[in-house]
């Protein structure tokens, strides 16, 4: 609640931009392409135009109104009060002209709102309104305006608030419902499973300090609903308007939306809408994102409206619901979702909506200035994940490519490019390089050629498709990689067999570009089985120095799991066909002693397919199925299908795959687990430039590198056999290196470790 300047109390608050947003818009959703600025080079646009102006230039004006039950707020660009004039800037690539005039009218909108808001602040009887476009190209601005008087401004923006009030009013009724239904939320279950009262406490108190939090806890206390519960209570306290719960994969949003459900049913009012990917909800997949291509493109903003308020309430929105919804109201999907983002409570999605360099949560979030709270399922999987994020790489076999379809003018500055990469290779001696800066003839070639096919597409849109368009995206991001580039990253060249050299910007230390991730938040929450030590994942991460830390106890007794170290067995590469006699005996041996499913994790395919082939050979009665290169969903699931409570074999699989973690085999579905292999990545030259870096970095090198990665991945692996606190089986370690102290003390603590063999 706002109180406004004539003592009247707000009910509701929106951004200007949101107002706009959803009054002003109008017309054909068009995706045609056009080099979109990014938003760091929108905010040095922004601050180029602003730094052309005279002394008593007002940047970045803060403004806010109150009309009827509505308080609206935002940040003027620019004001000039010598002149009267405010300026809303606009940034963009290409031909002036093909600004679209949906668009145009939705920057006047904006403009005019902040115009009323000044006029209003001011007692001023008119003002001018500028949009100023800045080409970030040429540096030219290209200037609109008008004099606008007071009365013809207020008259506008009231109607755009009146278009408004009525959501505005569902709005606060919705809030308020939910606030209320949160503080009289009770746990949906008759009690607390052991552990999961500890991660909710957990939670709730980091959550109250403003503070991060990494937390270990055991499958299957139910992390999910420990950590979404504690965030609803805290609902009303925190002043929270939205709670991100952020995925790795396809499973976890499962797992995340089926806890949402039973939350909701002490919670009716709670709204959740599901992220998916463009490419899996996608109605019409070749054709492009216009009215021109796409029916449901066509007149997008005109449908919008109706559809917007039938999903509102719907509440639940997931991938299932919000198809049902588009095919009834004829709009895009993919895009209905984003539009719901705003309007929801609750959103989960893949890490990349937050994570990434151009992350639509994480952009909507600061334009709408929300208090948001995020959770990170299976959080171990982020550090991969963001180094991919912030890497990229180009290959010659590519360039080819786009050089032979290319205009004359464009195949000009690939070939520049080339000639630059060339320069950078030619006094390479081996196969692989790694440096410590993007050197600056090759950078200023990136730049040129994305100038360059930046207005190209932007001048003929219609020929944004095929390998030309891929390579601009990828000589994009190689751009925009290099101007951010740092120690957290090494520029790399590979010079392979003919047309397979690449150069690559390969990130190895992502926290930098994280750590504003974290900061937007009021509390993110990274949780996992398998998420110790965690200073390693804090400093990698970059999550803030006050981030608190918790382990939660295993709720497994040492009886229930019989861990033995083959110390007889060695995987290390000079050893390991001389050890394979010994790993087969001992899958032989257990399996005849005690009949059932077992899971056997290799480092490799190749140590895969050579433990498969003598087991084969020693003991072919034993049942065995393998893992295969590039399974396809449908194949994953028939691996799984095979675990069947009455059933017996051995399920070959790679350690740190589909199906080292994520996987739910209680009981005899799974009675052990052999695994042949410490985890650890290879030592090659790409793996020692990263040792050498958190060396640097962190002065650990060997463990940030080697040795805390594999033992994630060990644990994890052996994790799928104890689900339940009835399920009772068997972990074979099949290697001596894992009777090691410094291995020993990343295990779990309720293990009781039994060294078996020769040493």
């Amino acid at each position: 609640m706002t109180e406004g300047s004539d003592g009247h109390t707000a009910a509701y608050t929106v951004s200007v931009k949101a107002l706009c947003a959803f009054g002003a818009k109008a017309g054909d959703l068009d995706l045609r392409f056009v080099p979109a600025p990014s938003a760091q080079e929108g905010i040095a646009g922004h601050s180029l135009v602003q730094s052309r102006r005279d002394d008593d230039y007002q940047s970045e004006v803060s403004l806010a109104t109150v009309v009827g039950d509505l308080r609206v707020r935002g940040r003027a660009d620019g004001y000039h009060p010598k002149h009267r004039r405010i300026e809303e800037i606009k940034t963009f690539r290409g031909d002036f002209d093909r600004i679209k005039a949906n668009h145009r009218a939705l920057h006047w909108a904006q403009a005019r709102s902040y115009g009323w808001m000044l006029c209003e602040q001011h007692a001023l009887p008119s003002i001018t309104v500028a949009l100023v476009y800045l080409d970030l190209d040429s540096g030219e601005e290209t200037v609109l305006e008008e004099r606008c008087t007071a009365d013809a401004l207020r008259e506008a923006f009231q109607a755009l608030c009146g278009r408004f009030a009525a959501w505005a009013r569902q709005e606060s009724l919705h809030r308020a419902t939910l606030a209320a239904s949160f503080d009289a939320l009770v746990f949906p279950h008759a009690g607390f499973r052991p552990g999961q009262r500890e991660l909710a406490e957990g939670v709730f108190r980091a959550t109250a300090a403003r503070r991060c939090l990494v937390a270990q806890a055991p499958t299957g206390i139910g992390k999910t609903i420990a950590t979404l519960f504690p965030l609803f209570k805290g609902w009303t306290a925190r002043r929270t308007d939205k709670v991100f719960f952020l995925t790795a994969k396809t499973s976890g949003r499962g797992v995340a939306l089926e806890s949402l459900r039973v939350l909701g049913r002490g919670c009716r009012s709670l709204r959740v809408t599901e992220l998916v990917a463009r490419e899996k909800v996608c109605e019409y997949p070749g054709r492009a994102c216009h009215g021109d291509a796409c029916p449901l493109a066509k007149g997008f903003y005109d449908r919008l409206p109706a559809a917007r308020e039938e999903a509102a309430t719907r509440a639940w929105l997931d991938r299932q619901a919000l198809r049902e919804l588009a095919e009834a109201h004829a709009v895009c999907p993919y895009f209905l979702a984003q539009e719901m983002v705003r309007w929801s409570d609750v959103v989960v999605a893949d890490y990349n909506y937050w994570f990434d360099g151009s992350a639509f949560l994480y952009a909507l979030t600061r334009d709408e200035v929300w208090r948001v709270s995020v959770l990170v399922d299976e959080a171990h999987n982020l550090l991969e994940r963001a180094r991919g994020m912030y890497s990229t790489e180009l290959t010659e076999s590519a360039l080819d490519t786009a050089r032979r379809v290319a205009p004359a003018g464009i195949r000009r500055v690939i070939s520049q490019l080339h000639r630059e990469w060339r320069a950078v290779q030619a006094p390479q001696t081996v196969a692989y390089v790694a440096g410590n800066t993007v050197p600056e003839p090759f950078q200023r070639a990136l730049q040129d050629a994305v100038a360059v096919m930046a207005e190209h597409f932007a001048q003929t849109p219609e020929a944004a498709s095929g390998p030309l368009q891929q390579f601009f995206f990828d000589v994009l991001q190689f751009s925009r990689l290099a101007d951010s580039f740092g120690s957290h990253s090494v520029f790399e060249s590979h010079v392979g067999v003919e047309g397979a050299d690449t150069l690559a910007i390969r990130n190895l230390i992502p926290a930098n570009f994280l750590r504003p991730r974290f900061e937007a938040s009021i509390g993110t929450v990274c949780f996992s089985g398998t998420i110790a030590p965690f200073k390693f994942y804090r400093d990698a991460l970059g999550l803030p120095d006050d981030t608190l830390s918790l382990e939660v106890d295993s709720p497994f007794r040492a009886q229930q799991l019989s861990v033995q170290v083959a110390m007889d067995v060695s995987t290390r590469w000079r050893d390991r066909a001389g050890s394979l006699e010994s790993l087969v005996n001992i899958i032989a041996t257990q399996f005849a002693a005690r009949p059932g499913n077992y899971l056997a994790f290799f480092s490799s395919f190749e140590h895969l397919d050579a433990a498969r082939e003598a087991l084969a050979r020693r003991h072919p009665a034993v049942p065995v199925w393998t893992q295969s290169r590039g399974m396809r969903e449908a194949e994953r699931d028939a691996f799984i299908a095979r675990f069947a409570a009455e059933g017996q074999g051995i399920g070959f699989a790679v350690l740190g795959g589909a199906f080292g973690e994520g996987i739910d085999l209680p009981g005899k579905r799974l009675i052990g687990a052999f695994v042949a292999s410490l985890g650890m990545p290879q030592h090659n030259d790409m793996n020692e430039v990263m040792r050498e870096r958190m060396d640097e970095k962190f002065g650990e090198g060997y463990a940030y590198t080697y040795l805390y990665p594999g033992l994630r991945k060990v644990v994890q692996a052996a994790g799928r056999v104890i689900r339940t606190e009835s399920d009772d089986g068997v972990l074979h370690l099949l290697d001596d290196r894992f009777a090691r102290p410094e291995v020993r003390r990343l295990l779990p603590p309720w293990w009781n470790v039994e060294l078996v063999g020769a040493a």
